[in-house]
């Protein structure tokens, strides 16, 4: 919630424990302790480097070094060979185009492009590592030159413009510390952030924006007991996300995104639940307040998220989170964020692009009958498999992911055109439609009442299923 993300790779760190036995046998093979412990040590600080993102090699073809590389050392395209991306229809053969998602034409009333408002996440598109909980970095992206600094972050800042161009889409999203590096003070990471964001404005235009935008309180080692419910780190996070909002407000950003994964209990031994979720209403609340005090007119979204990485976050749930939100009296003031690959928990986020047509269906049949999630979107808070290493998979799986949803959209409008799902649940429930049934919906009808009732209308018949033909109607627009 006051935390803020959408499940980042890197909840836990490697440990050698992560490499294979070979590491620990040649550290003991050392003649000397001494020289094991280095070893050891070393390899450590590797890991951890690795865990933070940070690729450890430069580009081939930038015969300088790292430290001497700046953004204007790379030329030309990032994703050269890349066209484009264009709707081909369903029996092409081009795997870089789309076959379900073309993005003008209309479906039951709305450019399908309207309907689903697609957006790049920055953190797994240009940040992901391939890193898991088992393993090391597979990723290294040719634009990279090992290091996390002002000057790199601009130039990945151009690659995702480049990438959102070419992949025909109009939004994107990020965290402040995944498009800035932090500084040696908040000052510092203020005017990092300032200088990314200065060139983001630009490269975006006037067609391009943020869905959302939002401050990550939840990888620095500060932020390992939380955020807005640690005392000490209260202020801190306030002025992070004071910042953050200013600079999703300045990018034309129509949201703003709390994640607070970090704001929860490992334990309730030395925990006051009570105390950390007052604190925890009243820095969403300094942020409502700063929002309006500021102009910003984008929605503010909490994402629910169970178990991970804190053993119980207070966000933990949709339900969850709106009887926080009604408690404190922020229902009005709070939408939400809602990641189906937070129910496909493997341990971790799994992150995955969405391929299922049939679940792709039974979303898109909610986004129709709620006329559409303006100002919300679809993120794509997926990443590449770990094996996937090729720049042209980023291509891939983005394209595989909205024709999927496309696709979905597609099977719902001819659900909803058909009409014989919606007859079906007519008839389940055409008893509450009759004269008495308005009087029970009404609350009007006592038990007094509905005993007489039952006495006179004798023992009920048992209801003919419905189920197996609800599937088919289903399974038929597929």
């Amino acid at each position: 919630m006051a935390g803020i993300y959408l499940a980042f790779s890197f909840d836990r760190f490697p440990t050698l424990r992560d490499f294979p036995t070979g590491v620990s046998w040649l550290s003991c093979r050392m003649k000397t302790k001494g020289g094991c412990l280095f070893l050891v040590l070393f390899i450590e600080l590797i890991i951890l480097a690795y865990a933070y993102g940070i690729p450890q090699t430069c580009p081939a073809d930038l015969v300088e070094g790292c430290s001497a590389v700046s953004d204007d050392d790379w030329k030309g395209e990032f994703f050269p060979g890349i066209p484009k991306i264009k709707y081909e229809g369903p029996n092409s053969k081009n795997p870089l185009s789309f076959k379900w998602y073309n993005a003008e034409e209309e479906i039951l009333g709305k450019k399908m492009k309207d309907w689903m408002r697609f957006s790049v996440a920055f953190w797994h598109t240009f940040r992901g590592t391939g890193a898991d909980p088992f393993g090391a970095p597979t990723k290294m992206w040719p634009w990279e030159d090992g290091t996390n600094s002002l000057a790199m972050a601009k130039r990945r800042m151009r690659a995702n413009f480049e990438f959102i161009n070419k992949l025909g889409v109009d939004w994107w999203c990020f965290h402040d510390r995944d498009i800035a590096p932090d500084g040696r003070t908040l000052a510092e990471s203020n005017a990092n952030l300032d200088e990314v964001v200065a060139l983001a404005k630009e490269l975006q235009g006037t067609k391009i924006r943020p869905l959302w935008g939002t401050a990550q309180l939840f990888m620095h080692p500060r932020y390992m007991h939380g955020a807005a419910t640690r005392s000490e780190l209260y202020a801190y996070a306030a002025a992070q996300v004071k910042k953050a909002i200013e600079v999703t407000h300045y990018l034309g950003g129509e949201n703003y995104v709390f994640w607070g994964g970090r704001e929860g209990y490992q334990t309730l031994l030395n925990t006051d639940m009570q105390r950390e979720l007052d604190h925890l209403a009243t820095f969403l609340q300094a942020a409502v307040d700063w929002k309006k005090k500021i102009g910003f007119n984008g929605t503010l979204l909490i994402e629910p998220k169970p178990q991970e990485p804190t053993k119980h976050q207070y966000d933990w749930d949709v339900a969850t989170t709106m009887s926080f939100l009604q408690k404190y009296g922020l229902k009005g003031e709070f939408k939400l964020n809602i990641e189906c690959n937070h129910a496909t928990l493997s341990g971790w986020d799994t992150d995955q692009f969405l391929s299922d047509i049939s679940e792709a269906t039974l979303v898109m049949l909610s986004v129709i009958r709620n006329d559409g999630l303006a100002p919300g979107g679809f993120n794509f808070d997926a990443k590449l498999r770990r094996e996937s290493t090729d720049v042209e998979d980023l291509f891939l799986a983005h394209i595989s992911g909205m024709d999927t949803m496309a696709r979905g959209l597609r099977n719902a409008a001819k659900l909803i055109e058909d009409g014989s799902l919606a007859e079906l649940i007519r008839k389940r429930y055409q008893s509450f439609d009759t004269e008495f049934g308005a009087l029970i919906e009404a609350g009007k009808a006592d038990f007094e009442t509905l005993e007489k009732k039952a006495m006179e209308w004798g023992e009920p018949s048992v209801p003919s299923g419905k189920q197996e033909l609800a599937e088919m109607i289903f399974q038929s627009a597929l």
